[in-house]
């Protein structure tokens, strides 16, 4: 089976109860179709670079997949379909990641820095 990343965009109105819910649902559709879900990342709302159908903002979320081609054209289908989701993207990988992707150690590279910038303490020195 080939590997994949699928990363979708949802609406930014929707509670994050609801993001969860059209993960589980894209989950779903990959295990009913014989492929596997590795890890699914929710990188929260973040701005979007240009407005999409009025939308200033999005849910980003990401799905490693272990499936045949197959279960991808119908999870993108089923994807298409949803009013929720604004944007989404799968793209074909060699190997997925260990461990968290970089979006998700972008904010641990910034706490990091500012703490090495400002003298590495709280004592005020």
């Amino acid at each position: 089976m080939a590997l994949y990343e699928h990363v979708f965009l949802a609406r930014q109105d929707l509670a994050q109860a609801q993001v969860d819910a059209l993960a589980e649902t894209a989950t779903k559709i990959v295990e009913d179709n014989a492929g596997k879900v590795v890890k699914t990342e929710t990188w929260g709302l973040r701005s979007l670079a240009y407005r999409i159908a009025k939308n200033r903002k999005a849910h980003y979320v990401m799905l490693e997949i272990d499936a045949p081609a197959g279960v991808v054209a119908e999870l993108e289908r089923q994807t298409q379909i949803n009013e929720d989701v604004i944007r989404y993207m799968t793209v074909k990988v060699d190997g997925h990641e260990a461990g968290p992707s970089v979006m998700m150690r972008k904010g641990d590279r910034e706490r990091r820095g500012r703490r090495e910038r400002d003298g590495g303490g709280f004592d005020g020195e």
